[in-house]
């Protein structure tokens, strides 16, 4: 048998602010505000990557169908954890009867960091280590007041079930691409990250993204036309088209995974809340081919095959494009005060 998806979950926080909203407040020229264009997701006052994470996780519980103790390991991928010290893994094991696990880590590489926990989660499967794992992306992304970051920094968490019995999924193969390549960074102690501005497209995204996605599908033997759905991680809706169109990509199998628009970048749950929607649709037999992106720099990709056991599953939970489209929107001033942008608060 192979390691494949078990139950996936996704969660988006209601609320939104649109792009041109933000733009009113910091006069951003029409470049920007147009590559920037759409709306976000923005969390409530009490929401945080853990309690997002917990969410989507019961959800891929539900999918699962699965005694939560029999997870082994649980992988919680951020950059904004809300502890410097203290486990965000451990704190969602708690919250879904998890525990004792065997093994819980809080992961960091940018917004790669959650599909870094589903590489390390396969391994424990395939070594026999443990029977099933869980993996987490969850991000609440800041973004400094008028940076461009801002206007596509959003929340989110996507959670993955992994093991080898009653599969909705099956992993085919995983292939990641690491360089030491700095276009964006937050230090210790700082409450905003900072980029390289356009160092951050080429050679950071595209270069990490392609290599990442061409080398996985030479070691499979496969190629672009055997799969139906592509995902890749959305910083904005420009670079996922961008490197598509390099490797040949049709635009139609872009579509049902992107959702930069709509909700904004959700860092380390891009990925994840993109996969969950194609997943939502996606029929028996069918492939899909995801790659993440996360600074500093590197991509995972991933080919999946969809099995038979989707069918029976994915209505346990709640599907993404509800979530996308249960939304209230803010103001800049309400947004500020979500997001404690005014930091004597």
């Amino acid at each position: 048998m192979v390691v494949g998806i078990v139950g996936y979950g996704a969660y988006i926080p209601r609320f939104r602010i649109k792009a041109e909203e933000i733009a009113k407040i910091w006069g951003s020229d029409n470049e920007t505000t147009a590559r920037m264009k759409g709306e976000k997701a923005v969390p409530d006052l009490d929401e945080d990557a853990v309690t997002m994470a917990v969410e989507a996780s019961r959800f891929a519980l539900n999918r699962a169908g699965i005694n939560p103790e029999k997870i082994g390991a649980i992988y919680v991928g951020s950059e904004s954890h809300p502890y410097v010290v203290k486990s965000t893994s451990a704190i969602v094991a708690e919250a879904i009867e998890a525990t004792p696990v065997m093994t819980a880590a809080d992961l960091e590489f940018a917004c790669k960091a959650g599909t870094a926990g589903f590489q390390a989660i396969m391994g424990l499967i395939e070594s026999q280590m443990i029977e099933y794992g869980l993996g987490i992306g969850t991000d609440t992304a800041q973004g400094r007041p008028g940076d461009e970051l801002e206007y596509t920094a959003a929340a989110g968490a996507g959670a993955y079930i992994f093991g080898k019995k009653n599969i909705l999924a099956e992993i085919e193969g995983t292939y990641s691409f690491t360089t030491d390549t700095p276009d964006f960074w937050r230090r210790e102690g700082e409450h905003f990250p900072r980029h390289a501005g356009r160092f951050t497209g080429d050679p950071s995204y595209f270069k990490h993204v392609i290599s990442a996605t061409k080398d996985l599908m030479e070691k499979l033997g496969t190629k672009i036309s055997d799969y139906d759905y592509f995902v890749f991680h959305q910083p904005n809706s420009k670079f996922p088209l961008q490197a598509a169109t390099t490797l040949g990509i049709p635009k139609e199998k872009m579509t049902t995974g992107m959702l930069f628009p709509y909700i904004g970048n959700t860092y380390s749950a891009a990925v994840p809340l993109g996969l969950a929607t194609i997943l939502d649709t996606a029929k028996p037999g069918e492939r899909i081919f995801a790659t993440s992106y996360g600074s500093g720099a590197g991509s995972d990709a991933f080919s999946i095959i969809v099995k038979d056991a989707i069918n029976e599953k994915r209505d346990k939970a709640t599907p993404v494009k509800q979530m996308i489209d249960d939304k209230v929107y803010l103001n800049y001033a309400e947004y500020a005060k979500y997001r404690r942008k005014l930091k004597g608060m």
